[in-house]
């Protein structure tokens, strides 16, 4: 996710504080990581040197003073451009699970057992991401539906590649 273009996207309804955009942000993204304050400061003096927002006004507190932000036309076309360009589809050629299946079979360990102690982790996560979705909302809904079907993809893969272990083993000890 591109936070920096998150927090112009949410700068288009208007101009807001640093602490106003980390709330809305955690609310609307980061239900599972959170922004940290500082993440949002350097984030935002970022994009201010690189003119995709202004300050907007600057308040004095008892702390610190508090900048409002405001998005720039530049910024406006910055996250237009952003949103219409499609993301990269991650294939996962190379994933860590099938490296540890391979090295498993390399060093006599067993794949199979492997393979279930991941089956079995991928079911626990995918009834928490059930339950939360069944008490969250559209949004979550949304969210935990993306992460559940790639955790079906993976189970799918984890199925074949179990039936597949003996000629797997085969053809990497040659």
């Amino acid at each position: 996710m591109s936070i920096g273009h998150t927090l112009l996207g949410l700068l288009e309804s208007g101009p807001r504080h640093g602490y106003d955009l980390k709330r809305a942000f955690d609310e609307k993204f980061g239900h599972d990581r959170p922004l940290h304050y500082g993440q949002v400061y350097s984030t935002m003096s970022r994009l201010l040197k690189n003119g995709l927002v202004v300050v907007d006004g600057i308040e004095a507190g008892g702390g610190p003073e508090r900048k409002r932000y405001a998005i720039t036309e530049a910024g406006i076309t910055d996250v237009a451009q952003w949103l219409a360009t499609p993301e990269k589809p991650e294939p996962y050629l190379q994933s860590t699970l099938y490296t540890k299946v391979v090295l498993a079979l390399l060093t006599g360990r067993g794949a199979a057992e492997l393979l279930d102690t991941q089956r079995a982790e991928h079911l626990r996560l995918m009834r928490e991401l059930t339950r939360r979705k069944k008490d969250g909302d559209l949004a979550d809904q949304l969210i935990c539906d993306h992460a559940l079907f790639h955790l079906e993809a993976d189970l799918r893969w984890l199925e074949l590649t179990a039936a597949r272990l003996d000629r797997l083993a085969e053809e990497i000890h040659r």
